[in-house]
């Protein structure tokens, strides 16, 4: 079944009425989903919300909107649950693998992505599910969606990089890696993104579609998070937090965060403050306090909380009507003109019907062909740099 079963009783102790404007969540490998109410003018101090016996395996992922927090599990299904009415609202079950990632674009469309293969895009008004699209050949490992919403890039276990038309449900590039990827991310702006390989993170400019700069760590990256267009936090299989210049791959500061191995990063802006929150495998969720104009100094601790579980995945719901605004990782700008561009000039090409046209330069005839056509031959009317441009803000990947 492709849309939410009947909704169960309510999930928290406080109430549809209760006041909060942020709210941590946490999975763990013991099927459990941990919330816990913070309220900033109160110490930052995090109350126990609820506790709910969530999935009949261990909990892989968790994504946010205004109104929703969605799990996902190896037991294959995605729960939703109503942050307004706090209840569980109920369960996707189109994939048939292990949910690995889940992200929300504004409060109308999720994002879904397995082991099946599969990334399947879903209305969040009547949790129907859009489109299923066979995305990789392996497992769907990673997934992000542009901050337009236009694009998303995924990674899988096929040892590609696919970029995404969303407009049209397709895909659009595929770029192939020397080995599995197993995080992407864009940037708040939208004008760079990461692509993670075990202990290394490539950083890739949009507007030269090459890799731009790269960052390696003595151990596995297990999360990445954009505190800014510039700054990355990087966690790693260790106790250590990181956060790198992404222009000069310099690392500005580290500071021990947790006491075991830690799960995962996010991050949001709260009255001026930014704050980074970390879940670990000792079971701890933190808080941290992080001044941007002493980025070299260690962030501050603002409240933990232990769950005395193994931690595996974490976000932040933020209550939409208070102040609270989230950090630009997951925000939108207006700054989107080249990227409206060329996806303009994308659809357009989509319609074009086979015509042949020399194209001097072979390489990127060959790497932006709709179609197998020979190698000094392309099927879309555009020589030279207009064909050298659409290619550079599509990645110079290979068309699928």
């Amino acid at each position: 079944m492709e849309g939410p079963q009947a909704s169960p009783p309510s999930v928290g102790e406080g109430g549809p009425g209760s006041r909060r404007e942020m709210e941590l969540v946490g999975g763990c490998y013991e099927q459990i989903l941990f919330g816990f109410a913070v309220r900033p003018e109160e110490n930052w101090t995090p109350i126990p919300d609820f506790t709910h016996h969530a999935h009949t395996a261990s909990l892989s992922a968790v994504a946010v909107n205004n109104r929703y927090v969605v799990t996902g599990s190896r037991d294959e299904t995605i729960q939703i649950y109503d942050m307004k009415k706090k209840i569980e609202h109920g369960a996707l079950l189109h994939h048939n693998g292990t949910i690995t990632c889940l992200e929300f674009y504004g409060n109308a469309h999720l994002l879904s992505g397995a082991e099946d293969g599969l990334i399947c895009i879903w209305d969040t008004k009547k949790w129907e599910c859009l489109k299923s699209i066979k995305a990789h050949k392996g497992h769907v490992t990673s997934l992000s969606i542009h901050p337009s919403g236009k694009l998303a890039l995924s990674v899988g276990t096929d040892k590609t990089l696919r970029t995404w038309n969303l407009v049209e449900g397709r895909s659009a590039f595929i770029k192939n890696l020397k080995q599995n990827a197993h995080i992407v991310k864009w940037s708040p702006s939208g004008e760079k993104y990461v692509v993670v390989v075990t202990n290394k993170v490539d950083v890739y400019k949009l507007e030269t579609a090459s890799v731009s700069g790269a960052i390696t760590t003595e151990k596995r990256i297990s999360s990445v998070r954009f505190i800014t267009d510039s700054v990355l936090a990087i966690a790693g299989d260790d106790e250590v937090i990181r956060l790198y210049d992404c222009d000069s791959q310099k690392c500005l500061c580290e500071f021990k965060a947790h006491e075991n191995r830690i799960k995962d990063i996010y991050s949001f802006e709260k009255q001026g403050l930014q704050v980074i929150v970390t879940a670990s495998s000792d079971g701890y969720i933190k808080l941290w306090s992080l001044e941007l104009d002493k980025i070299q100094d260690r962030p501050s601790l603002l409240c933990e909380v232990n769950t005395k579980a193994r931690l595996t995945c974490l976000a932040v719901w933020l209550d939409r009507t208070s102040e609270t605004k989230e950090n630009p990782d997951n925000a939108t700008t207006s700054s989107y003109d080249a990227v409206h561009v060329s996806l303009n000039l994308l659809g357009q090409i989509f319609k074009i019907k086979r015509m042949q046209f020399c194209v001097p330069n072979r390489s990127l005839a060959c790497q932006v062909c709709m179609h197998k056509v020979g190698m000094d031959r392309c099927i879309y009317p555009l020589h030279g740099p207009n064909l050298e441009n659409l290619a550079q803000y599509f990645f110079l990947g290979s068309h699928a």
